[in-house]
């Protein structure tokens, strides 16, 4: 596998999730490449990054994904450089906007202009990175600092490790991957096919056509996938243990005017059974929502078998524009999985 190898971990459920500060704390010795906190409505990215990730001293520790409307670009800039200090250089901070569900419902915040909102997010941190002087901004969504009788602007006292510190977007949509490309250092991609490459390579390349001088060479961008992966007695039984999770995104991270998700699947042909499971889970019926997925769909976006069958799988994803798998998978099974793929 010439793919980096990488562990995400993800949000908490009701409960602090078993095994994973002991695969942190194995990481080297799995020769894993990166690992991976993220944040929806309960648990944050950077607590657990920060607690677990205390135990390592070679994997790089990165946020995927870490939502813009929860901080200010500023505050961001400071947990940022906080842990990159602390990691001794390892840090990669992964962004996403999330969706209006949970920036308007959880964050009361406006979900409009979530483009425009990004760009600006991201170079307010560049310039708290690269500490060139006081901190002036003036956009459509913000302004630093604000034009009241006691603001003042303001340099970070502390020395970042690394002006270049990379940061990472999570996007779904062709605009956001695009934009991606144009001023990140890496893509995160979730529910990644390799049957979309050429398209991806398509948004991405409109990105680096609009990359600005002074950006990392396009050729240094990363592409780490969020892959779904399940060991079980075969690929059908493997897939069932998956379904929860592939229902979950399409009935629930959303609704039925804008779930980022389920519009990813659909457009790899899945509209069906999309409907099915968001019919089913609108009515309750979880259970159900599961049993709709059909087993073509999880293979389409997770690798589910046998780790034979998984390492047949992920052979898909090289000589396309991933340049790292994330394996999603539970934590008893993670050296299984990296020794199949490996």
């Amino acid at each position: 596998m010439t793919l980096r190898i990488g562990y995400l971990a993800g949000y908490w459920g009701s409960h602090p999730p078993k095994g994973v500060p002991e695969v942190f704390a194995t990481a080297d010795s799995l020769g894993l490449d990166s690992l991976w906190t993220s944040e929806s409505y309960g648990s944050d990215a950077f607590t657990p990054l920060a607690w677990w990730g205390g135990a390592t001293s070679r994997a790089r520790l990165g946020t995927a994904v870490a939502q813009i409307s929860a901080r200010t670009p500023t505050a961001t800039a400071m947990a940022a450089m906080t842990l990159d200090h602390l990691s001794g250089g390892r840090f990669v901070l992964g962004l996403g906007v999330s969706g209006p569900q949970v920036v308007e419902g959880w964050y009361g915040q406006r979900f409009e202009r979530p483009l425009e909102r990004t760009r600006e997010y991201v170079e307010i941190i560049r310039r708290v990175l690269r500490r060139e002087g006081p901190l002036e901004f003036s956009g459509r969504q913000f302004t630093l600092p604000l034009a009241t009788p006691q603001a003042k602007a303001i340099q970070a006292n502390l020395r970042p490790l690394r002006a270049n510190l990379p940061i990472h977007l999570a996007a779904q949509g062709p605009k956001n991957t695009a934009l991606a490309a144009e001023i990140a250092d890496g893509w995160l991609p979730a529910f990644f096919s390799p049957r979309l490459d050429s398209e991806y390579r398509r948004h991405l390349g409109e990105g680096f056509a609009r990359r600005p001088d002074g950006a990392r060479p396009a050729g240094e961008f990363e592409v780490n996938v969020s892959l779904p992966v399940a060991v079980g007695r075969d690929v059908d039984n493997a897939a069932r243990l998956l379904a929860p999770h592939v229902a979950l995104y399409v009935g629930g991270m959303g609704s039925t005017e804008a779930n980022f998700h389920r519009a990813v699947l659909e457009r790899l042909g899945h509209e069906d059974a999309c409907a099915r499971i968001a019919q089913r889970w609108a009515a309750g019926d979880r259970e159900g929502a599961a049993a709709a997925v059909p087993v073509e769909l999880v293979l389409d976006v997770a690798l589910a078998g046998r780790p034979d069958q998984l390492a047949a799988q992920a052979r898909r994803f090289e000589g396309t524009v991933a340049t790292g798998l994330l394996l999603q998978t539970d934590p008893r099974a993670l050296t299984a999985v990296v020794d199949a793929l490996s």
